[in-house]
Formats: C-alpha cells, structure tokens, sequence
C-alpha cells in the first residue's frame, strides 16, 4: 500500500493524488479487514490514515483536498429580491453552502418577549437559523437544538452593530431568518452575508454591509498552514474554526474553537490579517450585486409613523376600555400601540400608506382642540328635526342646525342629508358647555 500511495503522490495534479491516495488505503485497508466483526477496526483505521494523510498533503504541499490555495476562497454568487412576499431577501452561495435570508419588520407587538426568573426582556431585533437535514443529504426531524441557537446568537451578533437605532431613527422590530439550503462548512457565516444582503434589499438603513468567513489551521510541532473558508472536511480533521465577521472598518463578531490546547499570538494575528483580506473579497463580490441599502422600504414592507403627543392625551386616544384605539384602527385599516414610557409615543403601523396617513389625521383631530374656523370633512351620523349631527373626528360631534344646512329654506333635514353622507363643514362656534355648532364649508365646496 505504501508503494501506491507515494506513486498517487506524484501522478496528475495535487487534487487527483489525494483522490488516489483516499482509494488506495480504503482498498487495501478493507481487503484486508473484511470480516464484519471487525468493521468498526476498520473504519477506525481507514479514517485515522485518511485523516493523517489530509493533514500532511495540505501541510507538505500547501494545496487543500479541493485543489485550493491556503488563501483562496470558493466561488462566491449572490441575489437578492428572491422571495417575492418578503420585506426583503437574498442567496448568498459560497462553494457547496447556501443561505437563503429573508427579512420581515413589525411594530412593538412583535417584539420577542422573554421571560426570566426576575425580569421579562423585550427584543426588538432577532436572527433565527435553520438548519435542516435535507442540507447536509440526511433524512431527519427539523427541530432547534444548540447548534442552531449558537449560530444564530452568532450571525445576530454580527449584524447588530450596523444597524439602525430602532426605538428613534427606525422603529421597526426587525426578525431576520437564515434557511440554510445546502451545507460543507461555514455556514453561520454564510447567514451573516445573507442577512446583511437581505437588510440591504429591505431598505433597512444599517451603516455599513457586513460579511464573515471561517479561518482553519493545521498545526504539527512548529509547522502550521491557516486556511481560508474552510469546509466541512478541514473543520473536521483541522486543529481550528475560527469565525470572523465585520465590515470594512473592523470586526462585528468572533467565535474561535480550537481542537489543541492553545493559540500563539503569532497564528492569532496572522489568522486575523488572514481572514481580514477573505473578508474583504467575499464583500466586495457582495457590493456587486447591492453596496447600500435601498433608498425606500420594500413596497411589501409596512409603513411605521411615530407620533408625540400631549402624555395627558393618551387617554383620549385610548377611550373608555379601549373603544376609542379600536375604532380608530377599524376606520383607518392601521394598528395603533401606545408606547408605555410615558412620553406620549404613539406608534402608528399601517399595511400601506394611505391608511397610515388616515390614521395619522383621526389622531390628529382627536387630540386637537377645536377652534372656530377649523375645517372637516365630516359624517352625518345623526338626523334630527332641528338639524344633523355630523362627526368630525373619531368619537368628536357637532351639530349642523337646520338653517346650516342650505341657502334655501329647508323643511326636512332627510331631504338633504342622510345618516353615512359625506359634507364639509367648519365650526361656527363653541358653547360654554364645548359644545361644537357647525356650518357648511362652502369655499371648498365652491
């Protein structure tokens, strides 16, 4: 067996000598162990030869089991807007692993709520990773575990620091999901490209794109090699996975597991110089299909509009068990929360734009002090002999007297309005009781 492992050593390329080297020692290893009693020997032993002979070939002739260089990094494809119904997504590739992100923004009700033994936190930014078996070719049941709440706390950790502040310039409760597709290593990393990519395609303002790789070594006695974007093969038999994530200014994130019993500062700063100029090429292959963000939101995206208000209009704005916030959010199609700091933030969350802006303008009408002269466009809600009630705001009504109603004398109101007509009206006055008295609008009826 040795004689045909020196000749695979120096047949065709470097990748096709380990390729014959791998089969002359699972021949010969398993002619010569082909007892079923000693099958676990035999693996044992194939994958411990197998593993020694990686490690050396890579070590000797500086050439990995996929023919790269120490440096290089697998090719790299990126698309974005690949989810039609999502606020925003993208396919981040590299090699055989692949990240689908996808994005999706909430109000406040969306926060993740968690619940402790002393204190309950809310989070209004998260990262969920998936990993299900169909991505490594097995059969099995999808369920989150420690591999998948590490990698997520990972890919999290790395695009927090570029992202907007969410309770002042962007007050969205952001959920970010990495589908991973297919997997041969690195792919918490391959989550934080998506992710950034995905945020990028959403409108999301984050300060800069982020991407990440993961650094392996090989380590015997003083002779060492630090490999670029390793793969599953070279995070198994290698002696480090060494994660690094951040932008072009500096690290967002690191995660380091090492196999031996410890790091030189020297491999350390070298890993970092390493994966530094890994990042740097993953990202620029990145900005080839989105450098910034977009300048609008996704048109899936919700529309979010914060409005201060007089902290003593909040019970306005709420009504009696809530009658008021409910219809208001019946009538304007948008959801309205009431921010609990006391500072009299209303959070208005609306599908689309128009309702936003009709939610905006109820609100506005109901913390408004009327005043002569104030302009609506109001609904008669009520008919009565001597005149109409017409409602100019949510829960806000004034009368139009009979004489109001028109130049020409009027004998029955119902012969003019009717409950659910549309009329514009401005107030003619305010009693000593608040009461509102109304009269036709006629410049803008003119």
């Amino acid at each position: 067996m040795g004689d045909r492992i020196v000749k695979g050593l120096t047949e065709n390329s470097d990748k096709q000598a380990i390729e014959n080297i791998l089969k002359a020692i699972e021949d010969d290893v398993t002619a010569e162990f082909a007892d079923e009693e000693n099958e676990s020997l035999v693996k044992n032993t194939f994958n411990k030869i197998k593993k020694n002979q990686i490690r050396k070939t890579i070590l000797d002739k500086k050439i990995r089991v996929d023919g790269r260089t120490p440096t290089e990094i697998r090719p790299i494809d990126s698309e974005i807007s690949v989810l039609p119904s999502a606020h925003g997504s993208a396919l981040f590739t590299r090699g055989e692993t692949q990240s689908l992100g996808a994005i999706t923004l909430g109000t406040n009700t969306d926060e993740m709520i968690t619940d402790g033994l002393n204190e309950t936190k809310r989070k209004k930014y998260f990262f969920h990773y998936n990993f299900p078996p169909f991505s490594v070719g097995e059969v099995g049941m999808i369920r989150t575990g420690r591999r998948e709440l590490g990698h997520g706390a990972l890919a999290q950790k790395a695009l927090e620091a570029v992202l907007p502040d969410l309770e002042k310039e962007f007050p969205y409760t952001i959920r970010i999901v990495s589908e991973i597709l297919e997997s041969n290593g690195s792919s918490s990393m391959a989550s934080v490209c998506s992710g950034a990519l995905s945020l990028m395609d959403c409108g999301v303002p984050i300060k800069a794109p982020v991407s990440g790789i993961a650094m392996g070594l090989l380590l015997d006695g003083d002779d060492y090699i630090i490999l670029s974007d390793i793969q599953g093969l070279e995070d198994h038999y290698g002696d480090m996975d060494f994660k690094v994530a951040g932008t072009e200014k500096g690290i967002t994130a690191l995660q380091l597991d090492i196999k031996i019993s410890g790091l030189s500062e020297k491999i350390l700063k070298e890993s970092l110089n390493q994966a530094k100029e890994g990042r740097l090429f993953i990202l620029n292959k990145m900005k080839e299909v989105i450098s910034q963000p977009k300048e609008t939101l996704s048109e899936n995206a919700p529309k979010i509009h914060t409005l201060s208000v007089n902290p003593e209009k909040i019970g306005t704005i709420i009504g009696s068990g809530g009658k008021m916030i409910r219809k208001l959010e019946e009538e304007s199609g948008a959801t309205i929360t009431i921010n609990d700091n006391n500072k009299g933030e209303v959070l208005i969350f609306s599908p689309n734009q128009s309702n936003l802006d009709k939610a905006l303008k109820y609100i506005t009408l109901l913390i408004k002090d009327p005043e002569i002269g104030d302009a609506f466009k109001g609904k008669v809600v009520k008919t009565v002999t001597f005149g109409a009630f017409i409602e100019i705001a949510p829960g806000k009504e004034g009368l139009l007297h009979i004489s109001k109603i028109s130049d020409d004398h009027v004998k029955k109101v119902e012969d003019y309005l009717n409950i659910g007509d549309q009329i514009d009206v401005k107030i003619a006055n305010i009693d000593n009781q608040n009461r509102i008295n109304l009269e036709r609008n006629k410049q803008i009826q003119t």
